[in-house]
């Protein structure tokens, strides 16, 4: 990976040996480290509920599988906030809008933790989701000033730093929900997400707006985007049927390890489960260097063919942990190579990186969405067999509805 004066676009400074660091180089240092540390930690933020839900239940004298659709609830809002906020960092001052919105998100997790019901948590969860989408607000900019031949090392390693809050999500936020409550998780996310989004937007670079116009024409847009551009509508589809199928299996997960009807285990020793995720985050920096050396058609037929292997390996699993865990481990990385590949074809496939980016995003999180709140139900009416049977059926939806169209 390239020094961070080279993603950002900056010449290092010439400084003689033990000379003092200018303002402008210290920041230069902090750009790439800090939109990773971000990224990892909003991501968290939309998968915050998922390892609390037996806690978030119980609480609110429910059962775990009645208070799934909360995870749904996340997905939407990041989706909804994706389409409306996003396609602005194409025209208005992105380090503003990055510290606006990570305070908005930090306000509404606090609402959540002092939530009295699970109506009002679901409000707090999609307007804090929604708010949640400074990762997709700052890939696009690191896409733009990495070297053309590195682009998707350098989108990997911000797509490493969001796979890495999604583990800590689960992995932290269980252990923690466990010792001090899930509404103690809630103020924590809040505080990390106040402190560093402002940072964050402390460094970024000043850039000229590179469309003009009404404030949201970048949403009016999206469809023309889409419609013109055959790679990025094949990059939305088959990543909302990746993304869709790991969301039934991952946002559901919980329900089995912690059930009575499953393994039984505490939400904490759940949530250490999440560690098999760590696939993702070693997986993003070879997918890059494969999509850069191989191109984006061939690793996302290899991660397809990968999901389609973890799906019976997560049937079997209910049964057999040693499957479970097989499992986990290759749909993750299946996850991080379909989306390294994907979404650097979305961002360099037009003129409008971050209207693309939105339109590529929205739809990955609208299949997750519509998997998770599928997944649910089909855990409470045919166990952990439906689940797999819904994350089976988006992927082949994913990969047959775009194979008709011939890619590059």
């Amino acid at each position: 990976m390239s020094s961070p004066s080279a993603a950002t676009g900056t010449t290092p400074q010439s400084t003689t040996r033990g000379a003092p660091e200018g303002p402008a180089a210290r920041v230069s240092r902090l750009f790439l480290p800090l939109i990773a540390v971000c990224t990892a930690v909003t991501a968290a933020n939309i998968y915050l509920a998922a390892p609390l839900l037996p806690l978030i239940a119980h609480d609110f004298g429910s059962t775990p599988s009645a208070v799934a659709w909360l995870a749904s609830v996340a997905q939407l809002g990041y989706a909804a906030g994706l389409l409306f906020f996003a396609p602005l960092g194409d025209s208005v001052n992105r380090r503003r809008l990055v510290g606006v919105l990570a305070l908005v998100a930090a306000a509404a997790l606090v609402a959540g933790a002092a939530s009295a019901g699970t109506g009002a948590l679901a409000a707090a969860v999609l307007v804090a989701s929604a708010a949640t989408v400074v990762p997709q607000l700052l890939v696009p900019l690191v896409a733009e000033r990495a070297p053309a031949d590195r682009r998707a090392r350098h989108v990997a390693a911000v797509v490493a730093g969001l796979f890495t809050g999604v583990v800590a999500a689960r992995v932290l936020g269980g252990l923690a929900g466990q010792a001090f409550g899930w509404r103690s998780v809630f103020v924590g996310a809040a505080v990390l997400t106040a402190v560093l989004g402002p940072a964050t937007a402390y460094v970024l670079p000043v850039e000229r707006p590179r469309r003009r116009g009404p404030l949201f024409a970048g949403l009016a847009a999206l469809p023309g985007v889409v419609r013109h551009s055959p790679d990025l509508w094949r990059a939305c589809v088959r990543q909302a049927g990746m993304y869709g199928a790991w969301s039934a299996l991952w946002t559901s997960l919980a329900l089995l390890l912690a059930g009575d009807d499953g393994y039984g285990m505490t939400t904490a020793a759940a949530g250490l489960f999440g560690l098999f995720g760590l696939a993702a985050s070693v997986v993003a920096p070879l997918a890059g260097g494969l999509v850069d050396r191989f191109g984006a058609a061939k690793v996302v037929r290899s991660a397809y063919l990968v999901a389609a292997v973890s799906v019976p390996l997560f049937w079997l699993g209910g049964q057999v942990m040693a499957a479970l865990c097989a499992a986990a481990v290759l749909v993750h990385a299946a996850l991080v190579a379909s989306h390294v590949a994907n979404q650097t074809l979305a961002l360099t496939t037009t003129s409008a990186p971050a209207t693309a980016n939105t339109a590529y995003v929205v739809s990955g999180f609208a299949g997750g969405a519509l998997a998770s709140a599928l997944a649910g139900p089909a855990y409470g009416h045919w166990g952990w067999g439906g689940v797999c049977a819904v994350a089976g059926v988006w992927l082949v939806l994913g990969w047959a509805v775009t194979s008709v169209r011939r890619e590059r």
